[in-house]
């Protein structure tokens, strides 16, 4: 394939824009696994370790598209997607114009992918929309799922990538379709985390002790990784260092409320995690570990 044969003959090299929580794992794993990852990060302290795995530091996006011909994304949200891409030294001002691809694993509207993709190809760019699930632990590992949206032959040429940074990827359709997945996998997130929040006060109101939740449910109906992995953190107050944060996932379940209102689907529960997030980020918490919101039911009103 035209793709894979310009992927090796550029010897693995692949951009990495955006050293987050979850940007940062991602693009070290990439350099301790044989590729020769060209990072940026707007913070640029936050590139110093990825250059400490064995990666190169880029001046800025066009930077990276000048020596890479694919080039990962990982930043906070659509706008920050726009500019590192069609900013003034952003991707799409690369001086050279040969082809290349984006694989954005940011979390966007469906919209606003296919919008930011539709005009990247006037530049000649050809964009996969990837985002994940996992938290920073998968990230680590290679542990990570990932939802793609973008053609058949575009998600052949990074298969190499997708298969050091996750356990699974699956193509869900066209360019658009990975964030509308990932709306899915939001909506039964803060869904459940929520309700875990829920329940956790309702155990302690009860007198059980909270640790034997997870052994005592297991291999049940109400049995989870939510469940297993969530529950003893927010039983433990184990919130530091921060596994994701609350504003970024009320940001995405915002993607949600303005899907299910462009359908006009009534959506109840997801709503009303919806709601719960907003008290929790209103109130200051924006920043904190996203299943912090237990913090909420710490005590009852009237108590």
């Amino acid at each position: 394939m035209h793709h894979a044969q310009t992927f090796e003959a550029h010897g693995n090299r692949v951009g990495f824009i955006g050293l987050g929580l979850l940007g940062l794992p991602m693009a070290r794993r990439l350099a301790t696994r044989g590729f020769a990852v060209v990072g940026w990060n707007r913070e640029a302290d936050r590139t110093d370790a990825l250059v400490a795995a064995g990666a190169s530091r880029a001046q800025s996006p066009a930077d990276v598209a000048e020596q890479c011909d694919v080039i990962c994304l990982c930043v906070l949200d659509h706008v920050a997607v726009d500019a590192v891409v069609f900013g003034p030294e952003g991707v799409a001002h690369a001086h050279s114009r040969r082809p290349r691809l984006v694989l954005d694993f940011s979390t966007l509207a469906p919209e606003q992918s296919r919008d930011i993709a539709k005009r990247a190809h006037a530049y000649g760019i050809e964009w996969i929309d990837a985002p994940v699930s996992g938290g920073p632990a998968a990230a680590e590992t290679g542990g990570l799922t990932i939802m793609a949206g973008g053609s058949i032959d575009a998600l052949e040429w990074v298969r190499p990538i997708l298969a050091v940074l996750a356990t699974r990827s699956t193509r869900v359709g066209d360019v658009g379709s990975g964030q509308a997945m990932k709306a899915i996998n939001q909506a039964l997130v803060g869904g459940t985390f929520v309700l875990l929040a829920e329940a956790l006060a309702l155990t302690r109101e009860l007198g059980l002790d909270p640790a034997l939740v997870p052994t005592s449910l297991a291999g049940g109906m109400a049995d989870s990784q939510a469940l297993q992995r969530a529950w003893p953190r927010m039983a433990s107050e184990d919130f530091v260092p921060p596994t994701g944060r609350a504003a970024q996932l009320l940001k995405d379940l915002g993607h949600v409320e303005s899907l299910r209102r462009s359908i006009q689907l009534n959506l109840p529960v997801v709503e009303a995690a919806t709601a719960q997030y907003s008290r929790f980020v209103q109130s200051g918490h924006g920043d904190d570990e996203t299943v912090s919101i237990v913090r909420l039911y710490a005590t009852r009103p009237g108590a």
